[in-house]
């Protein structure tokens, strides 16, 4: 009697070409369900795709307002890919954003009489040191009471909005301001505006900066090669002197200090005050960027401005065609699974065995 089996079984070798033929399969893929989409709420899908590209990257202006968008998802898509790199499943990004602007505008107000060339690096130094602070709490709660990282970091989300929340209702809000804000951010923490008259700011080469560091911190360091042993088997990276504790504190802090970057950069770049709309979801999309990026600083910049594109260029789509910009936020679900299931066929093939019984 003979049976067949089909298994998945790993490839022994992958090539580029065969990444890029499944990187192509991926966004026919998530331009044809998408397409099904639109057509479903009873519009045109190339019109509609057609003005989000132009809203998106048609033009100077547009093309800014992309990289503006792309920022913040770059630090937190780099912040996830480093604790994802570790294998711990770090959700904080979100909170540690927050809680990174919060300190930023606390060191902005603690350094306000002193000249720029301190205030700003100050500024940017607590902004990161919020963020660390706040992701080396949560490791320290799985090291010490085994609480795990998803919830740990998940529920501290929470807890910092309300903590901004309570600021900007209270001690921070302007006397007579009813407006659940804070003041604005002294002229001379602000990041410098890379072109005139857009929104553009230096918080695009601290991103950039930050993808080149982590490249090198993982590909070129010790600690990078004791990073990527840790998330390949924490057991025996063990034996080889690796210790879990200690690993899970050190890339807990890293990660948690880039989202508190991502934080900062908003708040001196962007908004130039603290509001509740500080983060707008950039820390949970960050992880989305991150898987898509494949965890690499590279794939994660180039996803992060595909993700900025598509917020950006989702008004125009709006405006023009009536497709609710909703649909942006479906767009990156549909782009996220196909990006998973292409890096699934690209490391793995399916395999028909037959024996007999």
């Amino acid at each position: 009697m003979r049976w067949t089996k089909i298994r998945l079984e790993r490839r022994d070798r992958v090539t580029w070409s065969w990444r890029l033929i499944c990187f192509f399969f991926a966004i026919l893929g998530t331009l044809l369900v998408t397409g099904l989409l639109i057509s479903s709420a009873g519009k045109e899908p190339i019109e509609a795709f057609k003005e989000l590209f132009i809203g998106a990257f048609f033009g100077i202006e547009s093309i800014v307002e992309t990289l503006v968008r792309a920022t913040p998802l770059i630090l937190t898509g780099l912040a996830a890919a480093v604790a994802f790199r570790a294998k711990i499943w770090s959700i904080g990004q979100e909170g540690q954003l927050v809680l990174g602007a919060i300190a930023a505008y606390w060191a902005s107000i603690l350094f306000e009489g002193m000249p720029r060339i301190i205030v700003l690096p100050a500024v940017i130094c607590l902004g990161f040191i919020g963020g660390a602070l706040l992701g080396v709490f949560c490791g320290w709660l799985k090291a010490r009471f085994r609480v795990d990282e998803i919830i740990s970091t998940v529920m501290f989300n929470y807890a910092i909005f309300y903590l901004l929340t309570y600021l900007l209702s209270g001690p921070w809000q302007p006397p007579g301001d009813f407006y659940i804000q804070s003041a604005p951010v002294i002229e001379k923490a602000l990041l410098p505006t890379l072109l005139q008259d857009t929104r553009l700011h230096g918080g695009l080469f601290i991103a950039i900066f930050v993808a080149i560091i982590v490249y090198f911190l993982i590909k070129r360091t010790p600690l990078g090669y004791e990073i990527r042993a840790f998330g390949a088997n924490p057991i025996a990276s063990s034996f080889k002197g690796i210790k879990p504790t200690r690993m899970l504190l050190v890339v807990m802090l890293i990660s948690g200090g880039i989202a508190g970057l991502a934080g900062a950069s908003e708040l001196l770049g962007v908004h130039q005050r603290l509001n509740t709309d500080i983060s707008a979801g950039a820390g949970y999309t960050g992880i989305i960027v991150a898987l898509i990026g494949g965890l690499t600083p590279l794939g994660t910049v180039i996803a992060a401005v595909l993700f900025g594109a598509m917020v950006n260029g989702g008004f125009m789509m709006q405006v023009i065609t009536g497709v609710p910009k909703s649909m942006v936020f479906a767009m990156q679900a549909i782009t996220l699974l196909f990006f998973l299931c292409s890096t699934l066929m690209s490391q793995y093939r399916i395999r028909k065995v037959t024996a007999d019984v």
